[in-house]
């Protein structure tokens, strides 16, 4: 099927297993789309429904030169890290973790969640940052859903995430101009895409839409052609992610857990982290090592 003339591009997510039993869909990088604004990676995690006793153990590791955006749809995940903090994270909150210069961080199911059996579902997304920021100081903050705005009306009803979208502008601090945001549509509600950002996408969380007289199901993401401004309808009730902004100021390199203009600059944080230099998690003794 060909596409309609306001997309650019149809990506459907990669399975990755990320050990445990824990797949992932992974829809950026795309071979042929490294980034939308300034988003360089994007995995939607479960839904997985947890045994007792079962949980996510992602061991302590490092990132540079980017922000990790993680969004639950459902159960619980602890976040510790190397400023010290430890935050839990629920449905609809948003954890906004700037690496910068170097962070480590470790996310796991708490133990209070493993006494039973329990869901897992989320969003986790890296912001590269502009240039000019990449050396930033390490920073963490947290914003409950009940912090973050909702446009809501006629069958939709958008989460902002981060930055300014329908008139409408989240608390979340970023260095980068971009957008994103939880829409959950009623069947037949209609949505515009955004206008006013040079790059946008749109995933397909669960449900289905209609675009231009094209339908598209669950785990799709869609990124728009310039200039369009295409109106989406869904089929049945879904869920979607809406994200983008302005184009990255140069490429990127990806290698693992790090993000940034120069390669060199990767190839510091490798041998850092391999030397052990670091900083470590308070209370966490274990660590994932280099890959080799």
């Amino acid at each position: 099927m060909s596409l309609p003339a306001s997309l650019e591009l149809e990506i459907a997510p990669r399975a990755r297993d990320l050990g445990e039993g824990f797949v992932v869909r992974r829809v950026l990088p795309f071979a042929q789309r490294r980034a939308v604004g300034p988003f360089v990676f994007f995995d939607q995690l479960g839904p997985k429904s947890l045994s007792a006793g079962q949980g996510l153990d992602v061991r302590p590791h490092p990132h540079i030169g980017l922000a990790t955006v993680t969004y639950l749809l459902d159960g619980e995940i602890m976040h510790r890290d190397s400023l010290g903090t430890v935050q839990p994270i629920r449905p609809g909150a948003v954890n906004w973790m700037t690496a910068g210069r170097g962070i480590v961080h470790s996310e796991r199911t708490p133990p209070e969640k493993r006494r039973g059996p329990s869901m897992l579902a989320g969003l986790q997304l890296w912001v590269a940052l502009p240039r000019e920021h990449e050396e930033t100081a390490p920073s963490f903050a947290h914003h409950p859903a009940t912090a973050l705005p909702r446009v809501a009306g006629e069958g939709k009803d958008v989460r902002i995430i981060a930055g300014s979208l329908y008139g409408a502008r989240s608390p979340v601090a970023t260095l980068s101009d971009l957008f994103c945001a939880d829409v959950a549509l009623a069947s037949g509600a209609r949505l515009e895409f955004p206008a006013g950002y040079e790059e946008r996408g749109v995933y397909v969380i669960s449900g289905a839409i209609t675009l231009d007289g094209a339908t598209f199901g669950p785990e799709r993401f869609l990124v728009a052609a310039p200039g369009a401004a295409p109106v989406l309808a869904a089929v049945e009730a879904s869920r979607l992610l809406l994200l983008g902004g302005a184009r990255l100021d140069g490429p990127r390199h990806i290698w693992w857990n790090f993000v940034s203009s120069r390669e060199e600059r990767i190839e510091q944080a490798k041998a850092d982290w391999k030397a052990g230099r670091f900083a470590a998690v308070p209370g966490e003794s274990e660590f994932i090592p280099l890959p080799e």
